[in-house]
């Protein structure tokens, strides 16, 4: 009896054994090679790796050499790429680890010290006062540039006007971009050299903002309508030195903001890819550039592009030739956006088209048929509606397939619209930090019914529709965090509404950080090698300085980047 309870005991002890052995195994499996080659360069250690690879969502530890990651794992399998005085190695001490972060949709360029920046001001007086401050270091004649102002802060929601800076301003043209991009506010010192008076036409798509009583622009204008100012300043006499000082100075601002927010690779709209070679050459670039170009209404301008491709092909991994760019509409807070029913607070505005259908259309269809990937601009659902049915129709028309067309921002959608992203195959290139702002006047425009498909990435994502996440830097900061806290709560940044703004469209962080990576390599055909933490991909990555996917939301906006890499280089460590 002893000898049978003995030999029992002797089998379960061989059983788990067995299974220990089977389990170390599992964990390493992936690992049966043993490496052999150069040891890495780089090596992150200790950290919370989220790889957003689904064969291997989470690891401890991560191997670089040269510009690529050579191993992910534990901390055990990545010592063999270690060889001491070869190798740097980061001690992350269980910190977040995401890939680096690929701005979809932004106008990156130089940061210009001299641009008087209006963001989130709440008293339309301090422009007053900011513009002051500059025309008193100013010459007579010299151009005042500035922006980012959002009248739906100010108190009572009024557009700003001429009145806020003529006083201030008698010799010098004032020209104040909104937040938006799509309207302008200038003194009478524009107005008057642009020859524009009460009798003034604006243009198709545009618009001149008047006093309701006299019938004189008021300083606003909107869209196509700002085509009509001579904006030109003074000529500001430096040396080539001098100039070309300044222009370094302004670039080396932008990477450097680039790399202290995580952000390692940009989709850039309507820039020179040129201008990012140049850069390179002097060793000055510090992230991953993907150039648009725009969407032209002669064929044979899209020739040009074609020579623009070769030159730049989706090979390179530093700079590239996009798609192609296009308008359709405006905005919803310039209440420009192209509705398909007017307004809420103003019901004699359905919005600004840019174009008419047939317009879009050709140019689809002449764009897609070179092969070129198109994104349009669209805001309002009738907006959204067209882009999709012009793409539809290039589909049919030019037998193209993965096209990976893009609506950029995708704003207002009806429900029905939705679904056709996913079977056309089409690309919600969004921001999800528009919900922090957008929410504080998108009822007011449209309604409660309308208002549920505005940004409503849950239904996307649940109609299998592929999402891409960039800022529509300057528009809003090129901060990504900014985007994972909106998406994550759908609030503004001082928590409003405390329920969040539809939170059945909310996302969770990870989710969110997938779109804003791996979306976003998608939306660029690069999903081969970016947007995931996995051996043969690039090595570009950032980390935090916490663990953000296990703390409150709240704590998004106060987390710190502590590092990033790009190309297996760190181009940032927070000191």
């Amino acid at each position: 009896m002893i000898l049978d309870d003995l030999s029992e005991v002797s089998v379960k002890v061989r059983t788990i054994l067995l299974a220990l052995v089977v389990a170390i195994a599992a964990i390493d499996c992936t690992h049966q090679n043993r490496y052999e080659g150069p040891p890495a360069d780089l090596v992150v250690k200790n950290a919370k790796i989220l790889t957003i690879d689904k064969e291997q969502p989470r690891a401890q530890a991560l191997a670089m050499r040269g510009e690529f990651i050579i191993g992910v794992g534990s901390n055990q399998y990545i010592d063999q790429f270690v060889e001491e005085g070869e190798t740097q190695v980061i001690d992350a001490r269980e910190r977040l680890m995401v890939p680096g972060f690929n701005d979809a949709h932004n106008h990156f360029g130089p940061v210009d010290i001299d641009y008087i920046d209006l963001r989130y001001i709440a008293d339309p007086g301090i422009i007053t006062e900011r513009v002051r401050e500059k025309i008193s270091r100013a010459r007579s004649g010299e151009l005042i540039r500035g922006g980012r102002w959002d009248h739906e802060l100010f108190p009572d929601a009024n557009w700003p006007t001429k009145e806020l800076l003529d006083p201030v301003s008698p010799d010098n043209p004032v020209v104040l971009s909104r937040v938006d991009g799509h309207s302008v506010l200038v003194n009478s010192y524009v107005i008057r050299r642009s020859g524009i008076d009460r009798n003034t036409i604006p243009p198709p798509g545009g618009e001149i903002v008047r006093d309701p009583q006299t019938g004189e622009p008021t300083g606003i204008f909107k869209e196509a309508a700002t085509r009509l100012l001579d904006t030109r300043g003074a000529e500001i006499q430096r040396t080539a030195e001098e100039e070309e000082a300044r222009r370094l100075d302004s670039w080396r601002r932008a990477f450097e903001m680039a790399a202290r927010l995580g952000v390692t690779s940009l989709q850039v709209l309507g820039s020179d890819p040129e201008v990012f070679e140049r850069l390179r050459d002097q060793g000055m670039l510090t992230l991953r550039v993907t150039v648009s170009g725009r969407l032209e209404e002669d064929a044979t301008d899209l020739k040009e592009y074609v020579e623009l491709n070769e030159r730049y092909p989706w090979s390179n991994d530093w700079i590239r030739f996009g798609y192609l760019k296009g308008f359709i509409d405006g905005t919803l807070s310039s209440t420009t956006a192209l509705l398909l029913e007017p307004f809420t607070d103003e019901p004699d505005k359905s919005g600004l088209p840019q174009m008419p259908y047939a317009e879009l259309e050709r140019r689809v269809l002449a764009a897609d048929k070179l092969g070129f990937q198109v994104g349009i601009h669209a805001i309002g659902d009738k907006a959204n509606h067209w882009v999709l049915n012009a793409y539809q129709k290039a589909q049919e028309v030019n037998g193209t397939s993965n096209m990976r067309h893009r609506i950029e921002h995708a704003s207002i959608l009806r429900p029905s619209d939705i679904p056709r992203f996913a079977q056309l195959g089409v690309i919600a290139s969004g921001q999800a930090v528009f919900v922090s702002t957008d929410n504080l006047y998108a009822e007011k425009r449209l309604g409660t019914e309308r208002s549920r498909g505005v940004y409503a990435w849950r239904r996307f994502l649940n109609e299998g529709a592929p999402v891409a996440f960039g800022t529509d830097y300057p528009v809003e900061p090129l901060d990504p965090r900014e985007g994972l806290y909106a998406a994550v709560t759908r609030k503004s940044r001082k928590g409003l509404p405390e329920s969040g703004w539809y939170p059945d469209q909310n996302l969770t962080l990870e989710e969110t950080i997938e779109l804003y990576t791996l979306g976003s390599a998608y939306a660029e055909f690069t999903e081969d090698r970016k947007g995931k933490l996995k051996e043969g991909y690039l090595a570009d990555a950032v980390i935090f300085d916490r663990d953000l996917l296990n703390v409150p939301a709240a704590e998004i906006l106060e987390a710190a980047v502590d590092y990033t890499i790009v190309g297996g280089r760190l181009v940032y460590e927070r000191k």
